[in-house]
């Protein structure tokens, strides 16, 4: 008896262990973080990310399969934005774990019919395929407990550096905006060419915030300058003009 319960001791802690490492490895890269790399087959082809597209912004979409609804929903909403995403030079891919057959006759379906009263679109970015759930575990997308594709729910943008600088996650149930990633895309190539902050609310065109001073002799400064442009509610919030 006391050595069944030995060796049972012994396989639950082994399960335990193997089940803290598998727990360990599967993380949500952080923003600043560099892009985890994978090479992986599209419905465009091979597709090795990030390396092939350094200089480029990214944006990374993840779904749970193909032919959902809500997700259907947004691939069209998203192709929609093809021509403006390319002129902010950025590159979409799309992650789900069905296969490329799969992906193609999703596609061939979503350009068939007509949403929002709107005639049907191309969809010109890559689907990439992770039937072995490699990328969306090196992503943090796929929950170690219930091991399940439903999940895989992400966007990440990526900036020309491969660095990871913003990251969302939606339920299963709620549709994603794409109008916010496009909004927060703009306002992250804002502020890595022109360091400036971007207030709540914010949308392209309207004022943005410049650092805060450290003290008030510097908001003093600032204020002497009788810069036009600048203008400031308190001292430590200053905005400046984008018109």
């Amino acid at each position: 008896m006391k050595t069944l319960a030995l060796s049972l001791a012994l396989l639950l802690s082994t399960v335990l262990s193997l089940f803290s490492q598998d727990v360990q490895t599967i993380r949500i890269p952080l923003i600043g973080e560099t892009a985890p790399a994978f090479v992986a087959e599209s419905t465009k082809g091979t597709v090795h990310f990030p390396d092939d597209y350094f200089g480029k912004w990214k944006i990374l979409y993840s779904h749970p399969s193909d032919f959902t609804p809500v997700c259907t929903s947004e691939i069209i909403e998203l192709a929609e934005m093809q021509p403006e995403l390319e002129k902010l030079n950025t590159k979409v891919f799309i992650v789900s774990t069905d296969g490329i057959s799969s992906h193609l006759e999703w596609i061939k379906s979503m350009e068939s019919f007509r949403y929002k009263d709107r005639p049907p679109v191309k969809i010109d970015f890559p689907f990439i395929s992770d039937k072995s759930m490699e990328i969306s575990k090196k992503y943090g997308m796929i929950h170690p407990v219930a091991n399940t594709t439903k999940d895989v729910r992400g966007v990440f943008i990526v900036d020309p550096d491969d660095h990871i600088q913003a990251i969302f996650f939606y339920p299963i149930a709620i549709g994603r905006n794409m109008d916010e990633i496009k909004r927060t895309l703009i306002a992250l190539q804002l502020s890595a060419s022109r360091n400036v902050l971007t207030p709540a609310d914010w949308k392209p065109g309207e004022d943005v915030l410049i650092h805060s001073p450290q003290t008030q002799q510097d908001a003093q400064k600032l204020a002497d300058r009788n810069d036009p442009a600048l203008y400031s509610p308190v001292w430590y919030l200053w905005f400046k003009k984008m018109k």
